[in-house]
């Protein structure tokens, strides 16, 4: 009923919130992405975004859509690849940001190791300016990790908004330097707040400096400060900063999946673990 290559089309649509975006992506025409799209939806019999000129959004028929088309893409890859006859066998280096520690990212790893047994996976949880480096010194594989603005390298995963957050109970005094919580240089969120806050003209002090997102959290509960943080990975126990604290706009974030210069044994898992990352969008997202 729905064609591999049309859900595969939605999932890109869906994770980066631009059908240009997803052509990209896809190496597609973005008239072919719009085709795929309508085609899905007429199969679907329902609207699955909604989109202007400006903006493109899932409806809620579309956020079902998204668990139904990674669980069918799942099944089809599964297949092709037994009927293949193809083991993948290595060790592959993959890094992915620290962002991603309260998502599902486990289990789309969990899927993968179930898939691909033969494979040797180092995982690295870091900084996303940390992987940057780390990817283009020859020590990782793959990586998952934020990108900056004009950044143009990476296949895009996921499109976000950068916003403040902190405890519901802080209040700031517009009078006083804003209180930060941000991990240590090169954090790219970190670079993304001052430099919010500098183009402001706004003064600020460090509160915190965690390289874990496990202990910026707890300084935030703590209402020590506010951080920077991507929208769709809030926290539990966090909220948005409210518009009348007066606090400058971040901006938007994606995050992307990189290459590193593979060797051959890498090359093969690297690509199978970008493409269940890519057909799995909608797990990485804050757990709840």
């Amino acid at each position: 009923m729905y064609d591999p290559s049309q859900l595969r089309t939605f999932l890109a649509v869906a994770q980066t919130l631009s059908f240009t975006q997803a052509a990209r992506r896809l190496g597609l025409r973005q008239s072919t992405v719009s085709q795929h799209v309508r085609r899905l939806e007429a199969a679907a019999g329902r609207q699955l975004f909604t989109r202007d000129t400006h903006s493109v959004e899932l409806t809620e028929d579309g956020e079902a859509m998204l668990g139904f088309a990674r669980r069918i893409l799942e099944a089809h890859e599964q297949a092709a690849s037994f009927f293949r006859g193809t083991r993948l066998r290595g060790r592959l280096r993959f890094g992915a940001s620290e962002d991603f520690v309260l998502t599902r990212l486990s289990e789309v790893l969990e899927g993968f190791r179930h898939d691909h047994p033969e494979v040797d996976l180092e995982l690295t949880v870091e900084l996303s300016g940390t992987l940057h480096e780390h990817l283009a010194d020859g020590r990782l594989d793959l990586v998952l990790a934020k990108r900056r603005p004009g950044d143009p390298r990476g296949e895009p995963v996921r499109h976000d908004r950068m916003v403040w957050i902190g405890a519901e109970r802080l209040r700031l005094d517009p009078d006083r330097p804003v209180p930060l919580i941000v991990y240590p240089p090169p954090g790219i969120s970190r670079a993304l707040a001052l430099e919010a806050l500098e183009r402001q003209g706004r003064s600020w002090r460090i509160a915190c400096t965690s390289g874990s997102l496990n202990g910026l959290i707890a300084a935030a509960r703590a209402g020590l400060g506010v951080m920077a943080h991507s929208r769709g990975l809030i926290p539990p126990g966090l909220v948005r900063v409210p518009d009348r604290a007066g606090l400058p706009e971040l901006g938007e974030v994606e995050f992307v999946l990189l290459h590193g210069r593979r060797h051959t044994a890498a090359r093969g898992a690297a690509d199978a673990l970008a493409a269940s990352i890519l057909s799995s969008g909608d797990r990485l997202h804050r757990t709840r």
